[in-house]
């Protein structure tokens, strides 16, 4: 299987005010190396916008285990520029989908340990229902079609990881069913 190489900058889209697609949206994406800090990103997703009543968050962390097996590290890999037009664009289908005011996805790259912070999704609306709603929708989102790589560090060697048929399911339930696993 052949990947792309994990960029050594870091490339973010903050398109808070407009631009790159999002017709002006209080949207944010950025994918990094670095790890990120909740409270701020959620600070962020909230400031200047006092109509926000919810935010919901999603943090996913790295396990020790997956399949049955420990794994030691995993490296996450991604196109730059497709990544992030990929994920922007879901998040505009989310602003079309539910009535929300914002929404932030934070993916980390690079060589992550079991208990990293890996990806952030945040979702400010009046009400918690359409955040708690499009937070998932987004995360059922990342987690198949996303332009992410994973490879496993595990006491066998390094093994590539697949979208699960249940992440697939999860996916389905939106009314976008691309089989992957």
């Amino acid at each position: 299987m052949s990947t792309p190489s994990a960029t050594q900058t870091d490339a973010s889209s903050d398109v808070e005010g407009g631009g790159t697609g999002l017709d002006g949206r209080r949207a944010s994406v950025s994918i990094r190396h670095e790890d990120f800090d909740l409270s701020a990103e959620v600070q962020a997703l909230r400031r200047g916008e006092p109509t926000v009543g919810a935010v919901c968050a999603f943090v996913g962390t790295m396990r020790d285990r997956n399949e049955g097996a420990s794994v030691a590290t995993m490296e996450l890999e991604h196109y730059p520029g497709m990544t992030e037009r990929s994920i922007e664009a879901m998040i505009e289908q989310a602003f079309t989908r539910f009535d929300i005011l914002g929404a932030r996805v934070v993916h980390r790259v690079g060589l992550l340990q079991p208990q990293d912070q890996i990806v952030l999704v945040a979702v400010s609306s009046m009400h918690r229902g359409e955040s708690f709603q499009a937070c998932e929708f987004l995360m059922d989102y990342l987690k198949t079609q996303a332009p992410f790589w994973k490879k496993e560090v595990t006491p066998e060697g390094a093994r590539w990881v697949d979208a699960r048929v249940s992440d697939d399911a999860a996916l389905a339930r939106w009314g976008i069913a691309i089989g992957n696993a």
